[in-house]
């Protein structure tokens, strides 16, 4: 049974999600404040946090790095009534796999839930569990990677970055699909997050190799190809 960490300081909003994922066989635990969520974390094996992002005592914002820390294969979603896009990005950045926000549909809740599960197995346990691309290798079991045998140590969306370009080689890839694929927001024009990420990247994939395989097409995207 999928087991799931709830950290929410609203009782009837806790009552709620609680009841709805129990119906639909996942066991929930349930903490009214960050520093009881902290613990939880700290005692338990969970395969999903969800939390809110304003709670007592420690924020959500905080407690989602904690979790990133400590159980970095467990993916987090992000519940909060705060919903502009810097809202959404500082929660993405702070390590959140996905951000829905308040009031929302337990419909909505559910498929996101679902979503995250199925990213967190393998589609195939028979098939290979590397992506290969020029020197690069992806061990997408574990989350790592490395290039021409080099080890490489990237956060989690660095490496949801790097796995999407792998994915789509040789295919030009605007900033909305980049943010909508590996941060499941809209995409904003104000922000420039997806360069940022990319430039975080280049440097740990690119920096000390004569092949470059990022490429930049101005005004249209990013393509993965060898040059």
């Amino acid at each position: 049974m999928t087991r799931i960490c709830l950290v929410e300081d609203e009782e009837k909003v806790s009552s709620f999600i609680k009841k709805g994922l129990e119906e639909h066989n996942y066991s929930v635990d349930v903490a009214a404040d960050g520093v009881a969520g902290l613990t939880l974390m700290l005692q338990n094996k969970y395969d999903l946090f969800i939390l809110d992002m304003m709670l007592p005592l420690l924020s959500g914002m905080e407690l989602c790095r904690q979790v990133r820390q400590k159980q970095p294969d467990a993916p987090v979603l992000i519940l909060s009534a705060l919903g502009t896009i810097d809202d959404k990005v500082n929660g993405l950045q702070a390590g959140a796999d996905d951000y829905l926000v308040k009031p929302f549909h337990f419909k909505e809740l559910l498929a996101r839930i679902e979503a995250l599960m199925r990213r967190r197995q393998p589609t195939d346990q028979g098939a290979s569990h590397y992506l290969n691309f020029s020197d690069l290798k992806l061990n997408i079991w574990d989350k790592t990677a490395e290039r021409g045998g080099k080890q490489i140590a990237l956060t989690a969306k660095e490496y949801a970055l790097l796995e999407l370009f792998i994915r789509n080689a040789n295919k030009l890839l605007s900033r909305e699909y980049i943010t909508e694929k590996v941060w499941g927001i809209n995409f904003d024009t104000q922000t420039n997050m997806v360069d940022v990420y990319v430039n975080y990247l280049r440097n740990k994939i690119q920096k000390g190799f004569d092949k470059k395989l990022i490429h930049t097409v101005i005004g249209m995207g990013y393509i993965l190809k060898e040059q």
